[in-house]
Formats: structure tokens, C-alpha cells, sequence
């Protein structure tokens, strides 16, 4: 049983991730890979290029010739092209880029440095040179982008869209990750109504944290599976536990029944099944959060794995703010994160802010990088999103970041430095400080100076993928510059942002 004490949420998250295990790897394909992290590490089992290969279209030549007439004696784009053909002395030949340097060749000359001569004959085509060259220049020799053997990705790192570029270039089509987790998630209250209700009795409200923790954990990547609504029944609520234990899950969130009720039934019916680690937490808002592991063979299923169990507080704020702060970094940790920590920042407060005199307060803010080059004091600036109530899920709707205020009592003053923990992409579309399409990015931002037209509402983008290469089309080479869609569509929205 879980002392009755109220710890830190320091002491809170060491405590979650020492009792969180990292899964078993599993292997994967190549386009289930993305976001995930490597269990092992990957080598070349080639160079890359495996030829001496052109860097720009152009001719190759000797470049001692230098400057001059010269017959083309073969064209190098893909494939066999120009295989058995050597340049000598007196002779070049056409290469196009990333295609094989014929032997003899010891350098390339751009199509721009060059002048095709016109001649009556078909069969022979004659180029004039332009510029003097040295030896080596626009010529990739082999593996100077990766040696056969090296390590390319190493266990550990997390694969994104140019990691999955890697693995398409060195082969590999199936590789071996660790596993994003299964998440069960329940909502419990006689309050409690589906969302699709119309109509709304005296002391009924709709369901909105089951909505919401379903979808937090669909955006961290996790397989989600809906438990429903339980009523403040203990044997309803035990039902359902012991069937989501026994279903493989490896995350139980439930939102509810966690406080000091008289039929808050969460808390004593997970010391039942396994171990509290502790059900109260110095913080603001979230206190009555609860965090146990049900244990293999506390359920009907005597193989089932270990499961970490967190009574989530049911005001919708408090619930997701508990969800950012615990179980993100749980996920993280059984994923094979090496750091599961949310990334934290300074921010510069835009406006006073009063502290709770009991609590840390996690305070929701929006945190923008605002550049100011006449005063010099560029850096993270936070707003608060207004009104801290933790049952006004409003305060959420904006909020990138929440802001770790200590308990003083006191006023922090604008211009203040504070600490940020990031629970989102401070490049969201969504946010304040993004342009629009009435706006001019300034040069100083680290953009184009140009307008950007973005449509905040419905947006959806169809991407069409397509390489170009007669190597690969003749079925002569792989496809190096192969991206998975979900991986390209990655790379192009990334473009479409920046």
C-alpha cells in the first residue's frame, strides 16, 4: 500500500520511470518504422556510391587534356552505359549526375563550362572544352558517403524521415524497434454521458477525458483501446479492470474515482490487483493522481504482462496535465526513449504572473521564439492562456508548454525568466505568432521574405511520390533516394512550415 503522503512530482516521475520497463524489441517493415526507435544497429554492407560517380551533368575527360576539341566517344547515364569504353587521351565522354565515371576518366567538366559542336555525321558528336579542370573535381569516388561497413544508425536512435532514408539506402526493409505501448482508457462517474447525447439531464455533463486521453495517446503514437464509461459501481469498475488486464495492454488510464470520495472505488481496487506507488502529488493542478503497476497473475490471465495503472484526476485539466507530465514520459520510457524527459525551455513571462502559496503550479502558456535585434534579448517568450481553473479545458486549447511555477505566494513580474516544460510542436499551425497569408515573413525569423498562404481549417495535403532514375527503372540499382510516403509526406509538410 502506498504511503499516505503527498510527494513531489520529482519524486513522482522517478518513481514512474525506475517501475516502467522498456518493451521487447519487434521487428518491423520499413513503413511501420517511423517514430520509432532502433533496437540494433545498422551497417553499409556497401559503399555508397558503390562507382565513381558524377556529381553534375557534364563531361568526363582527362583532365590534363584541358581546354580543347573532343570526340564523345560514349554517353554514362544509367545502368551498363559506357561499361568497356575507357577515355584516353584526345577523348571525353558524357556523364549525367550520380551515373557511373567511365574508366580513364579522372575528373568532370559541368555542361555549363562546355560547347557542343555540330556535325554532319550522326554517329559522331564532338564537344568543345572550355575550361581547365584539376584531377578529382565533381567526381564522388567510392564510399565517400558511406564505407562498406560503417555503422549508419545506431541502437537507440530514434527513426525519423531522413533515418528512414538511411535504411532504404543501405537495404534494409525490415528492422528491429522497440515498440510503442497498448493503452486502455476509462472514464468513470454517474455524471458521466457520451458526447453524441443531445440532451443533457440535471447533474449529467458530457464525456470529454476519455475523448481527449484517447486521442493524447493516438498522437504519441501508442495502439488505444476504449473501456467506455464505468458508474461509481466497485464491482461494474473491477469488472472492467480485470478484463483490460487480461487483454495485453500495457498502459490502464483511468480518469476519476481517485480522490476522497465515498465511491471513489479506483484507488483500493488498484491495491487490490497489484501496488500503489503513490496517490497524491504536490502540484497544481493534478493533485489526486494515483500511479500503481497490476502485477502478472493478479488477474485471470496468470501471463499477463506488467501493467502501469494511472488513476487520472477527472477534472479535464488536471487529467491532461497529469497525462503530459507522467505518462508521456512512461511512453517515451517503454518505447525505447533514451531521454524520455519532456524538452524544457527559459521563457521570458509576457505578463505577471501570482503564485500558489501551497502547490508548484504548472501554469498553460504558449511559448513563441520572438526575435528582438534593436533591444538584443531574442528568446522564448510565454503567455499565459488565461483563466487556471482545472476544470476549464479551455486553458488547454492553446497551451504549448506548461510553465513550473514555485509555491511562494508571491508575484513573478513581467520580464521574469521562468522554466517551460514543451508538450507540443512550438511550430503548430494552430498557435498564436504563426504568420498568415496577410502577413510578411521577416528575413530576421530565419524565413524567406515572402508571404506564406496557410489554411488553418481542414487543411489536407495528397503527396504523389515519384523517382527518377534509369538505373532503377532497367532494375540495374536500388532505389537510394527511396522515402516511405508517411516518411516523404513528413519531409513535404516540413516544407510546407518552414
Amino acid at each position: 500500500m502506498a504511503e499516505n503522503r503527498m510527494i513531489s512530482v520529482e519524486e513522482a516521475l522517478d518513481t514512474v520511470l525506475n517501475v516502467a520497463q522498456r518493451l521487447p524489441p519487434v521487428t518491423v517493415s520499413l513503413h511501420e518504422a517511423l517514430g520509432k526507435v532502433l533496437a540494433q544497429d545498422i551497417t553499409a554492407p556497401d559503399p555508397l556510391p558503390p562507382y565513381p560517380a558524377s556529381v553534375k551533368d557534364g563531361y568526363a575527360v582527362l583532365a590534363s587534356d584541358g581546354p580543347g576539341e573532343y570526340t564523345v566517344i560514349t554517353e554514362s547515364r544509367a545502368g551498363n552505359d559506357g561499361v568497356g569504353v575507357t577515355v584516353t587521351p584526345g577523348t571525353v565522354a558524357y556523364v549525367t549526375t550520380g551515373g557511373p565515371i567511365p574508366d580513364g576518366a579522372d575528373a568532370v567538366v559541368q555542361v555549363e563550362d562546355t560547347q557542343l559542336i555540330e556535325s554532319a555525321s550522326v554517329d559522331s558528336k564532338r564537344v568543345r572544352i572550355l575550361k581547365q579542370i584539376k584531377q578529382g573535381v565533381d567526381i564522388r569516388p567510392v564510399g565517400c558517403d558511406i564505407a562498406e561497413g560503417d555503422v549508419v544508425l545506431k541502437s537507440g536512435e530514434r527513426l525519423g524521415p531522413a533515418e528512414i532514408g538511411l535504411l532504404a539506402t543501405v537495404g534494409v526493409l525490415t528492422v528491429k524497434v522497440y515498440p510503442t505501448p497498448t493503452i486502455a482508457v476509462l472514464s468513470t462517474g454517474d455524471e458521466l454521458v457520451e458526447p453524441t447525447s443531445e440532451i443533457l439531464n440535471r447533474g449529467q455533463i458530457r464525456d470529454s477525458n476519455r475523448a481527449m486521453i484517447l486521442a493524447a495517446g493516438t498522437q504519441q503514437q501508442c495502439k488505444v483501446l476504449d473501456l467506455g464509461i464505468a458508474h461509481d459501481d466497485e464491482k461494474e469498475i473491477e469488472k472492467i479492470l480485470d478484463r483490460a488486464s487480461s487483454s495485453g495492454i500495457d498502459i490502464l488510464l483511468t480518469s476519476g474515482g481517485v480522490s476522497m470520495g465515498d465511491r471513489d472505488f479506483v484507488k483500493p481496487l488498484l491495491e487490490k490487483s497489484g501496488r500503489v506507488h503513490f496517490h497524491k502529488v504536490c502540484m497544481k493542478p493534478g493533485k489526486p493522481l494515483t500511479f500503481a503497476e497490476i502485477l502478472p497473475g493478479s488477474t485471470e490471465n496468470k501471463k499477463a504482462n506488467k501493467i502501469l495503472a494511472f488513476g487520472l484526476p477527472g477534472n479535464p485539466v488536471s487529467c491532461l496535465v497529469c497525462f503530459h507530465l507522467f505518462v508521456v514520459p512512461a511512453i517515451r520510457h517503454l518505447s525505447g526513449w533514451t531521454n524520455p524527459h519532456l524538452p524544457r525551455v527559459h521563457a521570458r513571462l509576457k505578463r505577471s504572473i501570482k503564485t500558489d502559496p501551497i502547490r508548484p503550479e504548472f501554469h498553460r502558456a504558449f511559448v513563441k521564439w520572438e526575435v528582438n535585434s534593436r533591444l538584443g534579448n531574442s528568446g522564448f517568450v510565454a503567455e499565459s492562456t488565461g483563466h487556471q481553473m482545472s476544470s476549464r479545458l479551455l486553458s488547454m486549447k492553446s497551451a504549448n508548454a506548461f510553465l513550473e511555477l514555485p509555491a511562494s505566494g508571491n508575484l513573478i513580474p513581467a520580464g521574469s525568466f521562468v522554466v517551460a516544460s514543451i508538450i507540443s510542436d512550438l511550430s503548430d499551425f494552430a498557435g498564436h505568432g504563426i504568420p498568415t497569408s496577410t502577413q510578411s515573413v521577416n528575413a530576421e525569423q530565419g524565413c524567406m521574405p515572402q508571404e506564406i498562404n496557410i489554411e488553418s481549417q481542414g487543411s489536407e495535403f495528397r503527396v504523389a511520390i515519384l523517382t527518377v532514375s534509369d538505373t532503377v527503372a532497367l532494375g540495374s540499382g536500388p532505389d537510394r533516394r527511396y522515402l516511405l510516403p508517411s516518411s516523404y509526406t513528413l519531409w513535404y509538410l516540413c516544407l510546407a512550415r518552414s
